[in-house]
């Protein structure tokens, strides 16, 4: 997993639309790039619309906002326009981008045990430099917190 001060590993996946997305193109801004387990989820739309709702504070920091996660994009694309995200969603079904940044682990779900995405964020600077991390957070605070680390940088 990147840890702060490290450089960010660069990644290329495709978003909602099918277009290829490298994370090293949006050197010289901000980046916050959160994982999800999976969209149309009570969860993940917490998260995802809380950053959609203070997009407009993030843009005003030089930051972009990125989410990834394992689902299909096709998924993402419907999910996107249903909650009117206005940012990329990024597709990583086999889960190499998420392994890579240690965002894919097993939840417990009763006696039953699942590999599935830990819901994370990260903050990038403009330098490609983790300044922020938290892995395993409730999808309030990772909005919370990756916006304060925004407005610190």
């Amino acid at each position: 997993m990147p840890t702060i001060g490290e450089t960010a590993p660069d990644f290329e996946l495709l978003n909602q639309d099918g277009k290829s997305i490298r994370l090293s193109a949006y050197r010289g801004r901000k980046v916050i790039l959160f994982a999800f387990p999976q969209a149309f989820t009570p969860g993940c739309d917490a998260q995802a619309c809380g950053f959609r709702d203070q997009l407009p504070q993030i843009e005003a920091n030089g930051a972009v906002v990125l989410g990834v996660s394992p689902d299909k994009p096709e998924t993402l694309k419907r999910w996107k326009a249903e909650r009117q995200l206005q940012y990329d969603l990024l597709s990583d079904p086999e889960h190499q981008t998420l392994e890579r940044w240690n965002a894919w682990g097993k939840s417990l779900f009763g006696l039953l045990t699942l590999p599935r995405t830990n819901r994370s964020y990260w903050v990038i600077d403009e330098q490609g430099m983790v300044i922020d991390a938290q892995l395993g957070i409730s999808p309030g605070e990772s909005v919370r917190r990756a916006l304060q680390a925004v407005g610190q940088a």
